[in-house]
């Protein structure tokens, strides 16, 4: 009966010390009452804030991104034509990609390239053909892949000397037009483009025609910076059958754009890193005029100072082969014969290498070496490498 009595005790008492603390609501004004839950129905969202759904109860309410948001928040947008203004998740995912701009050669080749590709198509097409440069850009292989537009031509084509390969594409309005342009079509009319249909062997033929011309441009503007041929290895019009890299692997894309007064198509220009990366130290230098990188005054300071440079040269009267043991028991008096009689010739050495022979004598107080033959092919040889 005791524990009974004290249990009771104890909650009665629980349960009194709990109503003192909570705020007596009924000896509160209605007014004050009314504030105080509208105070806390504010707090939890429930009011009418523009831009916030309406809340009811006591639960809490989040505010939904729209899509605007949601895209600048990963990065996409509706003009992704823009490649230096991405943002957001996409900038960090595409970051690991290197910048063309670290090699600023390529730009200085790919001028090049245009400037040729405008003349050698206006003697292809024997018509007006304006060849400008869009942009150039770092992409994955992968990427490009999903992006070409269909249908079109792709060029696989092989780089000689850096022994990797390349990829060219032929948009669908410039092969229509090509083949309107060889083919004698008016103009001023625009070039008939038949969906659905594969191109046929004329059209694959003088497409590839175009294409050997863009090549031996690509090889004459890479010439001044390195020697590359570029050999066709096959046309696809399939991108999965172009595959000439990983997906994730880095490559250089360049746009370039042929006009060819109301007709005209893109043409673009893929260059994975690897192949680049043999001449990556000539890309990597800043053009110093027409001769890519080299500095003439530079060179003749170099010659200048390399003909005032001092070299020892060491004069042989004979040499001796004797064994380790005697060279070791050598003494102070001990006398060495050479087999060299006074008026015996003289080697003159630079180091290793031999460069004249001459007879010893004498000039006041000086001994001395008059020559008696030019300097050796192997002399001249290694002088020729320092001018």
């Amino acid at each position: 009966m005791s524990d009974d009595i004290d249990q009771d005790a104890l909650a009665a008492e629980w349960e009194a010390a709990a109503a003192a603390d909570q705020p007596d609501f009924d000896a509160m004004g209605g007014d004050e009452g009314d504030d105080l839950a509208s105070e806390w129905e504010a707090m939890v969202g429930g009011g009418d804030e523009p831009g916030l759904p309406q809340g009811g109860g006591g639960g809490g309410t989040e505010r939904i991104l729209n899509q605007e948001e949601i895209d600048s928040l990963l990065g996409f947008s509706v003009s992704d034509d823009d490649e230096d203004q991405r943002s957001g998740i996409r900038a960090i995912i595409n970051s690991a990609l290197v910048s063309y701009e670290r090699l600023p050669m390529l730009e200085i080749v790919f001028d090049r390239l245009v400037r040729l590709m405008t003349t050698s198509l206006r003697n292809f097409t024997s018509d007006n053909v304006e060849v400008s440069l869009d942009n150039i850009s770092s992409i994955r292989f992968g990427d490009y892949l999903n992006s070409i537009p269909l249908p079109a031509i792709l060029a696989v084509f092989r780089a000689k000397q850096l022994d990797n390969y390349g990829l060219l594409t032929v948009d669908s309005n410039l092969i229509y037009s090509i083949v309107d342009v060889l083919l004698g079509g008016r103009r001023g009319t625009s070039a008939m483009r038949i969906e659905g249909r594969p191109y046929t062997t004329i059209e694959r033929t003088l497409v590839q025609r175009m294409i050997e011309v863009i090549l031996a441009d690509a090889k004459q503007a890479f010439a001044p910076l390195t020697e590359v041929e570029f050999d066709l290895d096959r046309i696809e019009t399939n991108p999965r059958f172009a595959a000439i890299a990983r997906p994730a692997n880095a490559a250089i894309l360049v746009k370039l754009r042929i006009d060819m007064e109301d007709r005209g198509g893109r043409i673009e220009l893929m260059l994975p890193y690897a192949t680049l990366e043999p001449i990556r130290k000539m890309l990597l230098q800043q053009f110093m005029g027409e001769k890519f990188g080299r500095d003439n005054i530079w060179e003749s300071h170099l010659a200048t100072e390399l003909w005032s440079t001092k070299m020892e040269v060491s004069a042989v009267l004979d040499e001796l082969e004797k064994p380790l043991g005697d060279v070791m028991n050598l003494k102070v008096g001990d006398t060495l014969l050479l087999d060299t009689p006074p008026d015996g010739t003289v080697e003159l050495r630079c180091g290793v290498i031999p460069l004249t022979h001459g007879r010893m004598g004498r000039l006041n107080h000086n001994v001395g070496i008059r020559l008696d033959s030019p300097l050796t092919p192997a002399a001249r040889r290694h002088l020729m490498r320092f001018q």
